[in-house]
């Protein structure tokens, strides 16, 4: 007959029920302090869409380097702002990463409460100024370097490496016979030859004329009849209501000013099942692609595209990684804008009061 053994049972004492309380109470309290500051509140307020290095803080609020890196230090230290590096530039952002040493719940609760306030219209100005110059930064390396602008890109990748990639991803979709499709960014359009077979209606949208010049040169080189030419960015776009079935960015994510936002603007310009494909690097510290790709950012981690889709209302359905030999590496991401009444369904469970524990 086998022995059973018995195992002392845990308990945990009154005194010690009170400890862990006031521990949590006191870590909350420490929370609420660090958001007792007015501009540490707008400090977490502007970075709701955006990422921002510490000088370009200090030109939205009129302060010094010094007391901003306090401020920073402050949110830091309590999980309500984490830093990403590009280079040896230092950038702060919201959280993408739970941290296990922080209340993730209160946090979050505290986001939704700041959230609410109007940002003041001052700030909007200063925001949109930096994206602008952000912007001219961008535009200014692809018209200098229209000429050579594939030579430079595939330094880092061969368009074929991730375009095959990308148009397998797009074709595992069923599309309708008349499905329409925008490429944003299309470079010299070698990309719009593949889609142009499988779409009635492809538009190339670019914001650098010199560059949708280009591409508009292949495509009458091809002899495609099929592709529209647009000068603008996502938020034009946008603005003209008009929604097509799929959009897709190969390599350009990196070379927007402002990417959170892209997934707002591309959500809006999607029928509803919309399909968006993100081809783009993952982050790395090859700092020489800012000068020789006009690279903004560093690439990305795979949490900030997967927080900002969710943020925005899309779901994931596919995500592919594929590494390069020169070190850099290609994350291909799929993302659908539900249906009405799928998204009315996530909204109401988004909604739904948590328990508190």
């Amino acid at each position: 007959m086998s022995k059973t053994t018995k195992l002392p049972i845990q308990t945990v004492s009154p005194t010690e029920n009170r400890r862990q309380n006031t521990l949590d109470v006191q870590t909350f309290s420490q929370l609420l302090k660090a958001c007792g500051d007015p501009l540490r509140v707008q400090i977490l307020q502007v970075l709701q869409c955006d990422t921002f290095g510490v000088l370009e803080l200090t030109q939205l609020f009129s302060t010094k380097q010094s007391g901003m890196s306090h401020h920073l230090k402050v949110l830091s230290k309590e999980g309500l702002v984490e830093t990403q590096r590009e280079g040896n530039a230092i950038f702060y952002r919201r959280p993408f990463i739970p941290q296990t040493n922080h209340d993730q719940y209160a946090i979050e609760q505290l986001f939704e409460l700041i959230d609410r306030f109007p940002l003041n219209p001052e700030l909007a100005i200063q925001i949109t100024s930096i994206q602008k110059k952000r912007a001219i930064q961008s535009q200014a390396f692809f018209a200098k370097n229209t000429e050579r602008f594939q030579e430079q890109q595939e330094l880092i990748a061969n368009h074929e490496q991730y375009a095959t990639a990308c148009f397998e991803l797009l074709s595992k979709t069923s599309f309708s016979t008349t499905a329409s499709i925008i490429e944003v960014g299309p470079g010299e359009g070698l990309f719009l030859k593949p889609l142009s077979a499988a779409f009635e209606t492809v538009i190339a949208l670019d914001n650098s004329e010199s560059m949708l010049n280009k591409a508009q040169a292949f495509v009458t080189k091809e002899g495609i009849t099929n592709v529209q030419f647009y000068l603008g960015d996502t938020k034009d776009f946008k603005a003209q209501q008009q929604k097509v079935d799929a959009v897709v960015m190969n390599m350009v994510l990196h070379h927007v000013p402002t990417p959170a936002q892209i997934f707002n603007d591309v959500f809006d310009m999607l029928k509803p099942e919309g399909v968006f494909i993100v081809c783009d690097l993952s982050h790395h510290d090859q700092e020489w692609s800012r000068e020789s790709c006009g690279d903004l950012w560093l690439g990305f981690e795979a949490q900030e595209l997967s927080t900002w889709a969710e943020r925005t209302g899309f779901q994931e359905i596919k995500s592919v990684y594929m590494g390069l030999r020169n070190g850099f590496q290609v994350q291909l991401r799929k993302f659908i804008r539900p249906s009405t009444q799928k998204l009315s369904n996530l909204n109401l469970n988004s909604n739904k009061a948590q328990p508190l524990l």
